[in-house]
């Protein structure tokens, strides 16, 4: 059994570097992608991560913004799956909270890069894999 969920799954994402992010297009099937770690995270209900505007990505969350993201242990063979919404920021306020020094490699003009934006993500349940068992949750 899951005891504390914030603190479990917490540690499992902050120790991988890589996360997969879902979508679903117009004809209603998932998309899914690999994503760096996110940039932020509060605990485990809010998660930013930076991409471009013109991606395909974007506009799926901007038609439908239900969405979900997964991490995964491989070395321990556990992950978690959050679902939730996806939200679209392209406010200079939260451009600025998650920029950092490189990104320009990516998004030439900086922070105020049209083709930058924050995909804002905001769980509202999840699942957990460990030890060949999975848990449902609710995030609070």
């Amino acid at each position: 059994m899951l005891k504390n969920a914030a603190q479990t799954i917490g540690d499992l994402i902050d120790k991988q570097n890589v996360s997969f992010i879902s979508s679903i297009d117009v004809e209603g099937f998932p998309y899914t992608k690999a994503m760096l770690s996110p940039r932020k995270r509060e605990g485990i209900k809010t998660f930013y991560f930076t991409t471009n505007t013109s991606s395909m990505r974007v506009a799926q969350y901007r038609e439908n913004p239900k969405a979900c993201i997964y991490f995964c242990d491989k070395r321990f063979f556990r992950g978690a799956m959050l679902k939730g919404f996806m939200e679209v920021l392209e406010d200079i306020e939260s451009k600025e909270m998650i920029w950092q020094e490189g990104d320009t490699m990516y998004y030439h003009k900086g922070a105020t890069d049209p083709d930058y934006c924050v995909l804002k993500f905001t769980a509202q349940s999840g699942r957990y894999y460990s030890n060949f068992h999975s848990e449902d949750f609710i995030i609070e």
